[in-house]
């Protein structure tokens, strides 16, 4: 293979090139496509994404976020390319590509840049701290189809997901202490993750362990007792029974059991996005509030906080 020459790529799940409704469905489109996401049958499935779904939710989820929008851009392209350039510039030696699921930058084009610079030694790290089939495994697929199309791949080392890792743990214990010094400590800490199909948990997927073990080891780094928190699962989609309890469902009971202040962190998302900024900041806000809550706080994602660059540093510098 030569010489080695090290290269970082980093991939998150991806976003609309713009809070319109075209550019919604086109990325709508796209990632619901993919057999990871919905496994259903394409036959069945195909004709319900484009003659019901997509007409009825691209107008919805452009709206959605345009109310997140940022003067940069979508909140999930504008922190990773900070977390992208804030790895690079701790690494000036090795090329740090940023690439997309689905959309722009695309894993594609992420790959020929790395190419181009000669890398031969590529670490591959999905900003998805628990793995899913539907986030890490994607990343994988996505990988390996590019490869199909080269004659000669690099050495590659897959960060399968980052779970329990010292670091990751550190840097979200400090987020929540900075949220309790900033704002009290609430009647209950609500740890909210993205959801699943349990199916795919019944078929293998470990996803709901993964986030079990971050919860776990969370509470344990911060002494909190059974009472004082829970673990729940938003961003349900269709009809099928999803991961459980629910987020949304959660919150609306908890005022009538005499808790009035929540706080909520997301831990599965490394990058705020519409899930947190829109769904958990202010539509499941509303939610709690509207049922009887007195004060609820969203703490944000890590982004490009110091300690989470720590965390990505570590994660892809251990490999070389």
């Amino acid at each position: 293979m030569g010489k080695a020459k090290q290269g970082i790529l980093l991939v998150n799940l991806g976003t609309p090139s713009a809070p319109t409704t075209k550019a919604v469905k086109r990325y709508l489109s796209q990632f619901l496509h993919d057999q990871r996401v919905v496994d259903l049958s394409r036959w069945l499935w195909l004709p319900v994404l484009h003659g019901v779904i997509l007409p009825l939710r691209g107008p919805k989820v452009a709206k959605m976020y345009q109310s997140i929008w940022m003067e940069e851009g979508s909140p999930l392209l504008v922190y990773s390319r900070k977390q992208q350039q804030a790895l690079a510039a701790r690494l000036p030696t090795i090329p740090v590509e940023l690439a997309m699921t689905y959309g722009e930058p695309s894993i594609s084009q992420a790959l020929v840049n790395l190419k181009s610079l000669g890398v031969n030694q590529l670490v591959v790290l999905p900003l998805f701290p628990q793995y899913s089939c539907s986030t890490a495994a994607a990343v994988w697929d996505g990988i390996a189809k590019e490869f199909k199309k080269y004659r000669g791949i690099p050495s590659v080392h897959f960060i399968r997901d980052y779970a329990a890792h010292h670091a990751y743990i550190e840097a979200l214990a400090g987020s929540i202490e900075a949220s309790y010094h900033k704002h009290g400590k609430p009647d209950l800490l609500l740890f909210s993750y993205h959801g699943i199909p349990e199916r795919f948990a019944s078929q293998g997927d470990d996803y709901p362990r993964r986030c079990a073990t971050t919860t776990r080891a969370v509470i344990d780094r911060l002494h909190l007792q059974p009472k004082e928190y829970m673990m729940t699962y938003q961003s349900r989609f269709g009809r099928e029974p999803w991961l459980m309890p629910y987020t949304d469902e959660t919150l609306k009971s908890l005022p009538e059991k005499g808790i009035k202040h929540v706080q909520v962190i997301c831990p599965g998302f490394s990058s705020d996005c519409l899930e947190t900024l829109e769904e958990i900041a202010v539509l499941n806000r509303e939610v709690f509030l509207a049922a009887g809550g007195d004060r609820y706080e969203y703490i944000p994602a890590l982004n490009d906080s110091p300690a989470h660059i720590d965390l990505l540093e570590q994660l892809c510098t251990k490999h070389f």
